[in-house]
């Protein structure tokens, strides 16, 4: 049976728990940059140690999303996220618990395949699939938003709890805060159903990843997305170390992460609904060239509390409005059947960006106590996705019209 036909209550609430997922799943994890100043000055640690955690992190997450997509293609979205949450748990524990910095970097690898398996992207793709095509497009952006809301609550939130408790039992609530996902999950499971069989005696996913990876539109959403994940992940990672750098108070670099994901819930919708729209390849290119113009008129004027502010909002409608849009064209692409996979192996490539923006941002300031140079990374890549998105084909390809016609 379509999942899309699903009866409407269980859709509906299954919509309202992923939201619940993705709004725990991401903020925190998302903000997590807001300790890098107060853990490196009270433990002493080059900035780097920090970041390349992050980077680690990211890194694992690219890995595990397309292992989770195969997963959650063959055995259910729920058994995933749950696996997701409690191993990200963990990661945060040991963060919070082990004053080590080597233990640290290590549990990027941890707090990494967890967040990986219970991300949004996960999330959104189950989401996707349980409604009907017409209405996918602004169902992702509604997953992505509650994603953006987590973000927009949790960057504050973690100021507050440093402030008031500390950054080590605040790093041990975070933890404990990937557990509520666990009850809502029910929800999901009752809809979301696996979509490829263990005996298809089709050549499965080694058939799907081949065929996709054949299609150059697919490439060039695979290539593109790295450059969304390089500019998430380095801003997000190293925006409020800069900011109070730059002798700006620290909270406002604090709010300044709070801004993108406030912002990035407009952007989001406004971005689900472009999809349904408008030429999705085009409006990601034209999002990836406003990166590219907002970056470069931020690095170039007067840093004031104003203009941190306008840019964190501006980037916020700019933020994840690349993730419905992206995952949107590898379904009207590649099909629904092989969707978790194949976003899976795009979303890599975006964690992949986030490794090397998370990671190199950290290196470049302990070598010369300046991120000019990473900004202006950060402008070139984002005219390279503007041209790389421009040539994508939006019709069906080889997997989405076997799919379509049974075979």
């Amino acid at each position: 049976m379509n999942q899309s036909q699903t009866a409407t209550p269980g859709v509906n609430a299954a919509i309202i728990a992923g939201c619940v997922v993705a709004f725990v799943g991401f903020g925190f994890a998302a903000t997590f940059g807001v300790f890098l100043r107060p853990m490196s000055a009270e433990l002493g640690w080059g900035r780097e140690v920090f970041s390349l955690s992050m980077a680690i992190q990211a890194l694992c997450w690219g890995v595990t999303q397309p292992l989770a997509g195969m997963v959650a293609d063959r055995f259910g979205t729920a058994r995933v996220l749950a696996f997701g949450a409690v191993v990200a748990a963990l990661g945060f524990y040991l963060r919070g618990a082990v004053i080590d910095p080597y233990v640290f970097v290590a549990s990027g690898l941890i707090v990494g395949i967890g967040t990986g398996a219970c991300s949004f992207p996960v999330v959104i793709i189950a989401l996707g699939r349980i409604v009907a095509p017409e209405r996918r497009s602004f169902i992702m952006g509604l997953g992505t938003a509650a994603a953006s809301t987590g973000m927009f609550i949790s960057a504050p939130l973690a100021l507050l709890l440093i402030g008031w408790i500390g950054w080590q039992n605040s790093i041990l609530t975070i933890a404990a805060s990937f557990l509520l996902i666990l009850p809502v999950l029910i929800f999901i499971a009752r809809v979301a159903r696996p979509t490829v069989a263990g005996n298809s005696g089709d050549g499965g996913f080694a058939r799907a990843i081949r065929t996709a990876f054949a299609d150059r539109s697919f490439l060039l959403l695979f290539f593109g997305f790295f450059v969304c994940g390089f500019h998430v992940a380095f801003i997000q990672t190293h925006l409020p170390a800069y900011v109070a750098d730059k002798g700006l108070a620290p909270i406002i670099g604090g709010w300044s992460l709070a801004l993108i994901g406030l912002f990035n819930i407009a952007g989001s919708f406004l971005s689900g609904w472009s999809g349904q729209v408008f030429s999705r390849k085009k409006v990601l290119a034209g999002i990836y060239f406003s990166r590219a113009l907002v970056i470069s008129a931020f690095i170039l004027l007067p840093l004031t509390p104003a203009s941190v502010y306008i840019f964190s909002a501006i980037m916020g409608l700019l933020w994840l409005s690349t993730v419905p849009l992206t995952t949107g064209l590898v379904a009207q692409t590649q099909g629904l059947r092989f969707l978790s996979t194949l976003a899976g192996f795009v979303f890599f490539s975006h964690q992949t960006g986030a490794f090397i923006g998370s990671w190199l941002g950290g290196r470049i300031f302990d070598l010369f106590q300046d991120y000019t140079p990473m900004w202006w990374a950060a402008v070139a890549f984002g005219l390279l996705a503007t041209l790389l998105h421009l040539p994508i084909r939006e019709s069906p390809g080889a997997l989405a019209k076997a799919e379509a016609g049974g075979t």
